[in-house]
């Protein structure tokens, strides 16, 4: 179980996530045209995760918006932007802004939450995912790991963008 924190208080995740070093878990999440996005099909990539409570939200909107922008530039890399947000708010988001360089990716149907630690156990967002930041190489090797300390802010983009180049 790891800590965070939203709005200054305490909360809990499910887990600890995945640590440098180790092999990313099997993942299945679902895109916002209900099709299949898994661990397998991105096998060659580098892989970042942004996951997050939920895309309704003004900090997460705010992480999608700057992996988009940032994902355009990088190159043999997929960015999944996850979280419990059904496919349907997805593509209404993701349509809205004109979002195309990410790839959003729903965990309603699967166990990516507790599989990566991010669960939170606790807090008004419980049920939901704790933000984070996971970034793997081409072999699925984690490289970067960040549970964000505050829920209510951004992650650290540069140090996953860091990670990419190492």
């Amino acid at each position: 179980m790891a800590t965070t924190h939203f709005q200054g208080n305490k909360a809990h995740t499910s887990g600890d996530l995945p640590a440098v070093g180790e092999q990313l878990p099997q993942f299945e999440l679902v895109n916002a045209d209900l099709e299949a996005v898994n661990f397998e099909e991105l096998q060659g990539k580098r892989l970042v995760l942004n996951i997050f409570p939920s895309v309704d939200t003004g900090v997460c909107a705010t992480s999608v918006r700057e992996f988009n922008e940032r994902a355009s530039k990088l190159d043999n890399t997929v960015v999944l932007c996850v979280s419990e947000d059904l496919p349907f708010a997805f593509a209404r988001f993701c349509g809205a802004e004109g979002i195309n360089n990410v790839v959003p990716a729903s965990a309603f149907r699967s166990s990516f939450a507790e599989d990566f630690g991010v669960k939170l156990e606790d807090s008004p967002l419980k049920g939901l995912m704790a933000r984070a930041v996971i970034v793997a190489d081409e072999s699925g090797t984690v490289k970067h790991v960040e549970l964000v300390e505050e829920i209510a802010t951004e992650p650290n983009y540069e140090a996953a963008e860091a990670a990419l180049a190492s």
